[in-house]
């Protein structure tokens, strides 16, 4: 510290572009102005992270799982939950997309997934008839398959699809663009299955189950 015309003279640095300014040793027993910038950024951060962190998904719902259960299903997993576009929805299409970055957990078994793998480009994909619960609990079949989409990039985007039926389904359960679906899977006596759940947002922000 220098003194200059009996007054002291201020030291001024710059420390991750804040200037901070120190009087002698007026500083000691405090924090720096850096940490304290560093600990209110950290501060907020956490704030930010906690306010906009997804919250896990609800579990199956009571209805659906005791139907599962009285068919004499088990396994019971949740595949994924989106929010429907126009294509899941349009007639021309007739297919739901569930694409593989969006998958919540392995639905398949080894051996269900080596037999959608064995169809390519150069012939007809292979597809799975598997029975599906839908919203409205009616039970029918719906054909299971792999794609593989090639954009003009010429990267390719994997995902399964459900086709066949898919246009039935969607008018039978008033299916819209925009509403979220939960689609999730189960075993038979080793029999791949599928219950399809509509999920429909209240005002308050929360879900309740069609």
């Amino acid at each position: 510290m220098d003194v200059v015309d009996g007054e002291m003279k201020i030291e001024k640095e710059y420390v991750q572009g804040f200037q901070v300014e120190h009087e002698g040793d007026d500083h000691q027993g405090r924090l720096p102005e850096s940490s304290k910038i560093k600990k209110k950024k950290q501060k907020m951060a956490t704030r930010c992270d906690q306010q906009y962190t997804t919250p896990p998904p609800p579990d199956l719902p009571i209805k659906f799982r005791k139907r599962i259960r009285a068919l004499g299903g088990s396994d019971i997993a949740l595949v994924i939950e989106k929010c429907l576009f126009k294509t899941d929805v349009s007639s021309s299409h007739n297919r739901l997309s569930i694409p593989f970055n969006q998958i919540r957990q392995t639905f398949l078994t080894p051996q269900e997934t080596k037999f959608l793998n064995s169809g390519d480009n150069k012939k007809k994909c292979s597809e799975m008839e598997v029975m599906l619960i839908e919203p409205s609990f009616r039970r029918g079949t719906i054909s299971l398959r792999k794609w593989e989409m090639k954009k003009a990039s010429g990267s390719v985007t994997s995902m399964y699809v459900l086709v066949g039926q898919w246009n039935s389904v969607a008018w039978r359960n008033a299916l819209r663009e925009d509403e979220t679906v939960q689609l999730w899977s189960f075993h038979i006596n080793s029999k791949l299955c599928l219950a399809l759940v509509k999920r429909i947002a209240k005002s308050n922000g929360y879900f309740v189950e069609f």
